[in-house]
């Protein structure tokens, strides 16, 4: 199998047209149709229907498309990172924004005076989003909460953070300096959207204590969250990372007695796309210090 075939094999499946697809790689019809009839021949598969004009994929030639893809744009990075090495490089990352506001920016800050030359581009995504532009190839990597289920990803744990409940100053239980569970049997919560997996990891945690919560809204920005529990309208678990940037005096956090909730964040990156040389700095400049 040569990287020639896969290429003539990548530009029939996009274009549909075996005459269209040998112009497009500046070759002859019969030598792209030869190739790929070669590549079929050692892959023991048909990778096209050929009817007339047009070339539809078989099921075999579809599932053989998406690694193909992977495969080349794999190889044009590399050749990409030895191109630009020692020069001006790009790195994008995505983080969830239960995180983005609070662990980016020191992160970033970092990382830029490590390479002033390096252009990041930041994105923020919820987790089905970054996961999604991950396997599309658009991200070098995603700050996210495990776990992370695709096949074609990798992730790295960065560190355990605790959930905390975020109660009203005004709260017959913000003296508390521990909250039972038994406590919050009666109360309303204040929640992130399902879009969100905090809102998931609160959930799992209240249905494992057998705690059912009335949810009274699901936001999607957690000032909004915290921003109703200020007004009364009822109570909220709150990542470890927001309780330290938040200077509100009329919101307070508590944790929970006995077993807390907590999420685990990772960094994830695809198996498929090339690790540039920035990935290893960046990674260390979101581990605690």
């Amino acid at each position: 199998m040569e990287l020639q075939q896969l290429r003539y094999f990548a530009a029939v499946a996009r274009l549909g047209n075996f005459t269209r697809a040998a112009e497009a790689c500046h070759v002859s019809q019969p030598t792209l149709s030869k190739l790929i009839a070669k590549l079929e021949l050692e892959l023991g598969q048909s990778l096209f229907h050929r009817g007339g004009r047009i070339a539809t994929l078989t099921d075999a030639g579809r599932a053989f498309q998406e690694r193909t893809e992977h495969a080349l744009r794999l190889l044009d990075e590399a050749r990409e990172s030895v191109r630009t090495a020692g020069k001006k490089m790009r790195f994008t990352v995505s983080a969830i924004p239960t995180v983005a506001p609070y662990l980016l920016p020191a992160a970033l800050t970092r990382f830029v005076a490590a390479h002033p030359s390096a252009r990041v581009e930041v994105k923020e995504y919820t987790t089905e989003e970054s996961l999604k532009q991950l396997t599309e190839g658009h991200l070098d990597a995603a700050v996210l909460a495990l776990p992370v289920r695709d096949e074609h990803l990798s992730t790295k744990t960065l560190f355990t953070e605790e959930l905390f409940l975020a109660l009203p100053a005004a709260h017959r239980l913000a003296d508390s300096s521990k909250i039972r569970l038994k406590d919050l049997a009666d109360e309303s919560f204040v929640i992130l959207h399902e879009a969100h997996c905090l809102s998931g990891q609160a959930a799992a945690f209240c249905a494992r204590h057998a705690l059912g919560p009335l949810v009274t809204a699901q936001l999607h920005q957690l000032g909004t969250v915290l921003e109703l529990v200020r007004l009364g309208h009822g109570v909220s678990f709150v990542p470890e990372m927001a309780t330290r940037h938040e200077k509100r005096t009329d919101v307070v956090f508590r944790s929970i007695a006995g077993e807390k909730p907590t999420r685990t964040l990772a960094i994830a990156w695809s198996q498929l796309r090339f690790r540039s040389p920035l990935f290893n700095d960046f990674v260390k400049c979101l581990e605690p210090v």
